[in-house]
């Protein structure tokens, strides 16, 4: 099976961004990302807010119906 983590690469060592894999051998390939592409100060939301998040009304349909936008007459 197949797994990714996030890492940098930097003066030799490998700095894990999130989990790290707990093997103690293992083959592997690795891809590097052109450097702007590499996220240096990543952001995570804090954990205490985990699971608060509610969505109001359907994500696929609109909020306001067809007739009032404008856009469409």
């Amino acid at each position: 099976m197949l797994k990714s983590y996030e890492a940098i690469y930097e003066n030799g060592q490998v700095k894990w961004l999130k989990e790290q894999p707990e093997i103690k051998t293992a083959r592997i390939i690795v891809t590097i990302l052109e450097e702007s592409e590499v996220p240096m100060n990543r952001r995570t939301p804090p954990a205490s807010i985990a699971g608060k998040g509610r969505t109001f009304g359907d994500l696929v349909n609109p909020i306001v119906p067809e007739e009032d936008w404008e856009c469409l007459r």
